[in-house]
């Protein structure tokens, strides 16, 4: 998994540029296709939702992507992504559904948000080429002002701990051998988790149904740790975007790889944690993006944030 999917206009203007009048986000990521297409379960954060068909997109601070966006998602090789975050009603119940509808038709799951209450009650459970059921659970911190719809509050997962336990354990009864929670929350630009982000996953490293547990939406890279056994990833920062020039951590992401093996019957647990420092430039007219493997000082930049609460026994940086 990497950070944040936050199509800025200057996003959509690379990919309308390498598309020579259509999107085309293909070499904005080619650089680090190989991490994602090599994976057994590839997830995405979907933070913003997609745009009607022919309605005007949207920038920050309300967004509206690109539909052809999720086209690219499912064949660039993601599985999955996560979908609760606080943008998830920027266009309302309406582009939540639309954002649901397109990912699904391009043979991504979607987590975190519901088009029906039936919707939230079925776990999402990836199986892979060996037979393995990997569950995700997702929950965002909040909405950005915007009321959960009247009569469907079920629609967005929150990030409480009751709520985000419950879904784990849904997920194990219905057959997981793996149960990944992701978390959308803290504070934005802070490299350090905040009380909440630990609280919380203290409360969820402490379950027998959580195995891991992702974060996002600071926009910057977090610490790589372990609590209570589990490994925690507090925030992988963004894996594009294009925020202001004087944030250059903005444009600094990690890429995940966590390698289960079999324990017991049925049960996995952690045997390879790694990180991939990740960056991209700013867009101008004849400068696209280009997301690429960091290396040097700015690779050395990122590790220090991985690691800002120690450097954790079996972590590698590839």
């Amino acid at each position: 998994m990497g950070g944040d999917l936050l199509w800025h206009n200057t996003v959509w203007a690379s990919a309308h540029e390498d598309g020579h009048g259509q999107f085309d986000f293909d070499p904005m990521f080619a650089g680090i296709r190989g991490l994602f297409r090599s994976a057994d379960v590839a997830l995405c954060h979907e933070e913003v939702p997609f745009a009607a068909p022919g309605a005007p997109l949207q920038n920050f601070p309300v967004f509206a992507a690109p539909p052809e966006a999720a086209a690219w998602i499912g064949s660039f090789g993601f599985d999955a992504c996560t979908t609760a975050s606080n943008h998830s009603l920027d266009q309302g119940y309406d582009g939540l559904v639309r954002t649901a509808d397109l990912l699904e038709r391009a043979g991504v799951e979607h987590v975190g948000t519901f088009r029906s209450p039936a919707e939230r009650a079925r776990p999402v459970i990836l199986e892979t080429a060996d037979g393995v059921r990997v569950a995700v659970v997702a929950g965002t911190f909040g909405t950005n002002g915007f009321p959960l719809p009247e009569g469907r509050e079920w629609s967005v997962s929150m990030w409480d701990a009751p709520n985000l336990l419950a879904q784990a354990r849904a997920a194990r009864r219905a057959g997981a051998g793996v149960v990944v929670v992701h978390l959308h929350g803290g504070d934005e630009y802070s490299h350090v988790p905040n009380a909440a982000q630990v609280a919380l996953v203290d409360r969820l490293a402490r379950s027998p149904d959580v195995d891991l547990v992702l974060g996002e939406h600071a926009h910057v890279v977090q610490p790589i740790t372990r609590v209570h056994g589990k490994w925690v990833v507090y925030g992988m920062g963004n894996l594009v975007a294009q925020q202001e020039p004087t944030r250059p951590d903005t444009y600094q992401g990690i890429v995940v790889r966590f390698t289960f093996t079999e324990r017991r019957s049925g049960r996995f647990a952690v045997t390879r944690a790694a990180y991939v420092p990740v960056g991209w430039n700013l867009w101008h007219p004849g400068s696209p993006i280009r997301v690429v493997r960091l290396t040097g000082a700015a690779a050395e930049e990122v590790a220090a944030d991985v690691e800002a609460l120690g450097r954790p026994p079996g972590l590698r940086r590839s």
